[in-house]
């Protein structure tokens, strides 16, 4: 029968498909059920197959976690009320108007905070204080959140709760991400949840490729806006960032084959430079300096948390690349500078091959 889906509940075609699924499972019997049994049936039913869809959808796009962690295990486990507990008996959580407050403002917190209401149920705070606890006690010394920057006035009570358990408030960091801006040759895709209408990343996996989406979504720094446009990241131009760079590994590639047809080098991937004292151009210069500063922004990118660094590099090594490919020949009839030109060409696809795998992304032989 029809069904007028209300305002504030979420809308789309993919919940007729769920509902559809539930029943085929379950037959007419779900309708003999009492309504709270029904719903709790139906919810853990969507909730399975929704989390499936998402590890799938992360899988192919290069992410896997090693833990998939249920807040109901927390509770299933005693695990909240151990944490209430625990705290109740260091004297940070106390009581008033019926409910139990922790005392986050001497921690820092702009203001106390609930952990139980009056009613007896926890605060999503509560679960959060439990969660990070347990995450510590797997044996890890620093934890990092990746959140959105709308919950950026949330840290302040977690770096309370991991305070007030004994560690140190430097062993918590959270990492705010903005938000994506999704284009189409420059106008915006415009997606609402509510309404059932959103482009998943399965979509922009399958639309522009595993690749092309990582890539672009680690070009900019994570505390900053990006706009994604979704034809730009399929164009095969060097207006598209990830084409750009790994056209260089493949054009390179293609050197080297045509070196080892002509007898100049007798392995792809030979492993001592020949002859580098030839290398006098400019351009030649700025490109070993380009690759000297690699180690540098790995540390640099890694030290700070910041892949979009290494985007940064491998951009700034093609266009020294395609700077210098573009003025100069690699293989000459001088067979001294060819083998010095062959030594440093080698030595950019091995950097751009290995830049490009930090971020999960391929390096194509051919493209």
């Amino acid at each position: 029968k029809d069904v007028v889906f209300p305002e504030d509940c979420y809308q789309g075609d993919y919940i007729k498909e769920l509902a559809q699924e539930i029943l085929d499972l379950e037959g007419a019997s779900l309708l003999e059920k009492e309504d709270a049994e029904a719903i709790e049936i139906c919810a853990r039913f969507a909730a399975g197959k929704i989390l499936d869809g998402i590890r799938a959808d992360l899988l192919a796009f290069g992410v896997e976690f090693d833990n998939w962690f249920s807040e109901q295990s927390l509770y299933d486990s005693g695990r909240v009320q151990s944490a209430i507990k625990a705290f109740k008996e260091k004297g940070v959580i106390y009581e008033k108007d019926g409910a139990l407050w922790f005392k986050t403002e001497e921690f820092g917190d702009d203001k106390d905070r609930v952990v139980v209401r009056n009613n007896g149920l926890t605060t999503y705070f509560a679960s959060d204080i439990a969660y990070h606890d347990e995450k510590f006690e797997r044996g890890f010394n620093r934890v990092i959140d990746v959140w959105g920057a709308d919950h950026h006035g949330y840290i302040k009570r977690m770096n309370a709760a991991v305070e007030a358990t004994g560690r140190k408030r430097e062993q918590f960091e959270v990492i705010l991400v903005q938000l994506v801006n999704l284009l189409r040759g420059g106008a915006p895709v415009q997606m609402s949840t509510r309404a059932g209408e959103f482009v998943t990343l399965k979509d922009i996996v399958d639309e522009v490729g595993t690749d092309a989406a990582r890539f672009m979504f680690l070009s900019r720094s994570y505390d900053s806006g990006l706009d994604f446009d979704l034809e730009l990241a399929k164009q095969k131009s060097a207006d598209n960032p990830v084409y750009y760079v790994q056209y260089v590994h493949a054009r390179i590639t293609g050197i080297l084959v045509k070196a080892k047809e002509e007898g100049l080098i007798h392995e792809i991937e030979f492993s001592k430079g020949q002859e580098l004292s030839r290398l006098v151009e400019d351009e030649e210069l700025r490109l070993i300096k380009t690759l000297a500063g690699f180690q540098e922004q790995v540390e640099k990118s890694a030290a700070t948390l910041h892949p979009h660094v290494i985007f940064t590099y491998l951009m700034s090594l093609a266009g020294a690349f395609h700077g210098y490919y573009n003025k100069h020949k690699v293989i000459t009839e001088d067979k001294a500078l060819s083998a010095a030109r062959l030594s440093l060409v080698l030595a950019v696809k091995k950097v751009i091959r290995n830049g490009l795998c930090l971020l999960g992304v391929s390096a194509p032989e051919r493209m």
